[in-house]
């Protein structure tokens, strides 16, 4: 998949066949909607060509008001598409002026002069131009002027769209990783640097790489302790999670904390990927460290029957 960041030095596309959308989550309704795209430039000899937007419209249009939570950053989102099997990736700087364009500049300056397209695949309540006034009878009535055909994706699928995005975000909001999980088509996972913490997991047998997610953007499960695979040099290890603010200890900062089992080493600086398997408990407090530590003792042996049955 080439991926190009911006329009300027596009190539020249051949019967190129397009849809635009955010493809957050690159989840199993965007996944049927790719095969569909495949599918219709395998037809006509042509290539599969995404246009996203990056950063999220909503964030540029509403600004400091609108807190965007994002299953996939942008570079976890190309990595998603590149398994896919798309022949190129747009990734389109969304401004302000951009989103000022009438829906006949959209359709004529932006995607026909940049792209010339063979096809269009998009939604019937898609909406695009300035005030959302494009649509897809509009698409259609160009797309006789400009010579290019017009395909809609199915109601059907687009309600997956919907539910599917919803539906994974409350999932996760709610210690569900197993149903995030289904509607994906993958574990959900991030990326973060170890930073240094206060050393108290380490105090009571259990020691933690605290894990800095770099991205604001990025959503952060909800808070409890879980069962998560995490990737170290480059081979998966078996660990337990804790995301919340340490109450026994008095923490007033949330955290996210993995103690890697029979794993000994710095990992200082490194990055690590979590994947998310299951969902053992709520963040508790606890009246001693002792108890803490017999409760961690038990998530340990619960990790472990779940993850190696």
């Amino acid at each position: 998949m080439q991926v190009h960041r911006g329009l300027e030095h596009l190539p020249a596309f051949r019967n190129a066949v397009i849809t635009i959308g955010t493809f957050d989550g690159v989840h199993k309704g965007h996944q049927e909607i790719i095969a569909s795209l495949k599918e219709t430039a395998a037809e006509v000899s042509g290539e599969t060509v995404i246009l996203t937007f990056h950063p999220h419209p909503r964030q540029v249009v509403r600004g400091a008001e609108e807190r965007v939570s994002l299953l996939t950053t942008l570079d976890e989102k190309i990595e998603l598409l590149r398994l896919q099997g798309v022949d190129h990736l747009v990734v389109i700087p969304f401004t302000v002026e951009f989103s000022q364009m009438s829906a006949e500049e959209y359709v004529s300056e932006f995607l026909v002069r940049r792209f010339a397209p063979h096809t269009i695949i998009i939604g019937y309540d898609h909406r695009f131009g300035r005030n959302r006034s494009g649509d897809f009878r509009l698409l259609e009535a160009l797309g006789e002027r400009f010579s290019f055909r017009v395909r809609e994706i199915p109601e059907r699928v687009l309600d997956l769209l919907k539910v599917s995005s919803t539906r994974i975000r409350e999932a996760l909001l709610s210690g569900q990783p197993v149903v995030a999980a289904e509607c994906l088509g993958y574990r959900y996972f991030f990326e973060g640097t170890v930073v240094r913490g206060q050393q108290i997991g380490r105090t009571l047998g259990f020691p933690t790489a605290n894990i800095h997610v770099a991205d604001p953007e990025k959503l952060i499960p909800a808070d409890g302790i879980y069962a998560v695979r995490v990737v170290v040099d480059g081979s998966e290890r078996n660990a337990m999670m804790s995301i919340g603010f340490r109450p026994t200890v008095g923490g007033k900062d949330r955290w996210i904390e993995v103690n890697i089992l029979d794993f000994s080493g710095d990992l200082y600086g490194a990055t690590l990927r979590v994947f998310l398997e299951a969902y053992l408990r709520p963040e508790l407090r606890f009246d001693s460290l002792d108890a803490l530590k017999e409760q961690i003792e038990r998530d340990r042996v619960n990790t472990i029957n779940i993850l190696e049955p």
